[in-house]
């Protein structure tokens, strides 16, 4: 396999928490009524996305731990409004029985998925941006991911933000339109503006447009804050006094909002498969969880992305159809 064969790099979380509350539980239920949505949703999902962009790798990335630490101890606002009062993330009482299916049935596939102990999916896909060779699309409707696309890897960003129907494809100039920043200055970007969606305050006062506009004059965060300490520097009475109240949140804030490109991965990228790793596993989850449609139009999916003919050599998709309940 050559590693500089395109590379998908999913950001499962995503898909999956967009596929459960995308897909009603009373469209995709098992004959016992046990809801499935959000497995269906997210297999869905990924053969469209195999069938849009033809893949010659693929590997999807996993929240490991989804409230790391060691961010925590920098900022302890971070997530802090997704915690259950009993510990551990908010997450939907039918969505976490269908998880362990997920993972069945990507295994059963032979799609690799890779976590790391401290991390999270946003960590892996840094890292595989990072260390593998381009090209390499991440698929995320996470908006800290815009850090990761580099036009000279190269890198982009297929964000699903508002569904893998309406994708948006996303080079370093579809960044700097967007935020008024380059990729490399998201972080920063995202330190001022801040981002309730992680618990990330911001700087009072601060919008996107005054952030993007702060850091075009000083370059990157750094810049901006030497700059707090010289009179000549043209801040506002006000912005400079805002800004020099959040300097001990501005010297952290940054490192948590970056992600990490530098952890030791279990499991590879993987040449797309043609055909199912295990057949008759496939099958039997497929007929368990009421799943076979979907599991038909990823692994038909897979075959013609990967250059196969879409399960019409006689072996077809390994996935026989069964009855909706």
């Amino acid at each position: 396999m050559n590693r500089s064969d395109p590379l998908l790099a999913v950001d499962a979380p995503s898909l999956y928490f967009r596929a459960y509350f995308g897909v009603p539980e009373s469209a995709a239920r098992t004959a016992d009524g046990e809801p499935v949505n959000a497995v269906r949703g997210f297999l869905d999902m990924l053969a469209a996305l195999i069938t849009r962009r033809r893949p010659a790798r693929l590997i999807c990335a996993l929240d490991h731990d989804w409230r790391p630490a060691w961010r925590v101890r920098l900022l302890p606002s971070y997530k802090a409004h997704r915690v259950a009062p009993t510990g551990g993330e908010i997450v939907p009482d039918t969505l976490v029985p269908q998880l362990p299916v997920l993972l069945d049935v990507l295994s059963a596939l032979g799609v690799p998925a890779v976590g790391v102990a401290g991390y999270e999916a946003d960590d892996v896909l840094g890292t595989l941006a990072t260390r593998q060779a381009g090209p390499v699309e991440v698929v995320s409707g996470d908006r800290d991911l815009f850090q990761l696309v580099d036009d000279d890897h190269p890198v982009r960003l297929l964000y699903v933000g508002r569904g893998v129907a309406k994708l948006e494809d996303c080079d370093g100039a579809a960044v700097e339109q967007r935020f008024g920043v380059p990729p490399a200055g998201y972080a920063d970007f995202a330190a001022l503006r801040g981002d309730p969606s992680d618990g990330l305050p911001g700087v009072p006062g601060v919008g996107a447009k005054t952030a993007a506009r702060l850091l075009q004059r000083y370059g990157d965060l750094a810049g901006l804050v030497a700059a707090l300490d010289d009179p000549r520097s043209g801040f506002a009475p006000g912005l400079r006094a805002r800004l020099a109240a959040a300097r001990d949140y501005l010297a952290v804030a940054p490192t948590v909002v970056r992600v990490a490109r530098d952890l030791d991965l279990a499991v590879e990228p993987v040449r797309l498969p043609t055909a199912p790793a295990d057949p008759g596993r496939l099958m039997e989850l497929a007929d368990r969880w009421n799943l076979a449609g979907s599991c038909r139009r990823l692994v038909d999916a897979m075959a013609l992305g990967a250059g196969g003919s879409g399960g019409t050599d006689g072996t077809g998709s390994g996935v026989e159809p069964v009855e909706p309940a």
